[in-house]
């Protein structure tokens, strides 16, 4: 992996684990108005995301399990989880790991042309790109909500 693109994952990452060091369990789940979902959720989010961009989640990797898509995928909310969902260290934890996954994906992977345009990108190193900043925009958000929620 180009030496650019792993230096955004770690800022990202960091970035994620920094925010969410302090949350406590009540912030976690809260809703705050004007907000679709949860710190929570968006921790999840990350994850799942991450593991489609990059990894073909749910098709193609075993790293997380299948139903996590209806829990933290696009259009996902909250409100509809079942009682069993993973806990944000849980989730967090898997974040770490997955970075570790990240950091060993081959360098020529990043120049490989994709069989179709997703979201725009033509290259799995621009899918890479639009992932990491699929994570900060989501550092962003939960940094949005604990200011509201700290009010």
């Amino acid at each position: 992996m180009s030496n650019l693109m792993m230096a955004q994952f770690n800022t990202t990452h960091s970035a994620l684990m920094n925010e969410i060091k302090d949350v406590s369990e009540e912030e976690l789940k809260t809703q705050p108005e004007g907000f679709n979902n949860t710190i929570h959720w968006h921790i999840g989010h990350v994850l799942t995301a991450n593991e489609m961009f990059l990894f073909g989640f749910p098709e193609n990797t075993e790293h997380l399990p299948e139903h996590y898509n209806d829990l933290f995928g696009y259009g996902s909310k909250p409100e509809d989880w079942p009682e069993d969902v993973p806990s944000a260290d849980e989730l967090a934890g898997q974040l770490t790991n997955q970075l570790k996954r990240i950091k060993q994906i081959p360098e020529e992977k990043f120049d490989e042309k994709l069989p179709k345009a997703v979201m725009g990108a033509q290259t799995f190193g621009e899918l890479a790109a639009l992932a990491a900043f699929h994570e900060a925009n989501h550092v962003g958000r939960i940094n949005a909500m604990k200011k509201v929620l700290n009010k």
